[in-house]
């Protein structure tokens, strides 16, 4: 299985969603997209669903020298959350990488306010939350921001990925109360490589389709 674009990938995720949403399994749901890959994905499941749209900026913490190799990621004002295995095995310390957490938590700081402006965050509190992103590689933010949605009290929180690794989709299990994940590649490798257009999404596009949800 490929997708055309990420559009594509939410149009079938949502059509997932919607048999659960017609059992009744989706009440009072909220759809949070991590930015920006997240975004067009997740606009076309909130559209299908005719619920709320918006977003939870997490940020992938990458090794030093090598930032697409994430080893930990952030959300909000929480503290990291490392992969503790991955840091032993290479010989770090949280401590070493306290520049690139700070780092990262400002440009995190940063697209939320670009993305939001001084509207609050969404209360998530009682709501069924559907958290969405372009696929699950290591898993690291998106278990950042599923740890962080859990504290918030949600009545039900679901991860839904179009592609993932199919260890990453495992471990997620733990996390959420449900994981939806349409494709698991055995060869998995990386999220770009089962999309035929996987062009970097830019922070006007992210902005667009949060006014464009706000406005129906």
């Amino acid at each position: 299985m490929r997708f055309r674009d990420r559009s594509e990938a939410g149009q079938e995720l949502a059509l997932r969603l919607m048999e659960w949403a017609s059992e009744g399994e989706l009440p009072h749901t909220l759809v949070l997209a991590l930015p920006r890959g997240g975004v067009p994905v997740a606009a076309q499941v909130a559209r299908a669903l005719g619920v709320p749209l918006d977003v939870l900026v997490a940020r992938k913490i990458g090794l030093p020298g090598r930032p697409e190799a994430g080893i930990g990621a952030i959300v909000g004002d929480d503290p990291p959350l490392f992969d503790t295995r991955a840091l032993r095995m290479l010989g770090l310390s949280e401590d070493r990488l306290v520049p690139d957490v700070e780092r990262e938590r400002a440009e995190l700081h940063r697209r939320a306010l670009l993305y939001r402006g001084d509207r609050s965050a969404p209360d998530v509190e009682g709501r069924t939350v559907i958290v969405v992103d372009d696929g699950l590689a290591t898993g690291a933010t998106a278990r950042a921001a599923l740890r962080h949605l859990r504290r918030l009290n949600p009545a039900r929180l679901i991860l839904a990925v179009p592609v993932g690794a199919p260890e990453s989709c495992a471990e997620m299990r733990s996390e959420a109360d449900d994981v939806m994940c349409l494709y698991q590649p055995p060869d998995f490798q990386a999220v770009g490589l089962w999309y035929d257009d996987f062009e970097q999404v830019s922070d006007d596009e992210v902005i667009g389709t949060l006014r464009e949800r706000a406005e129906r």
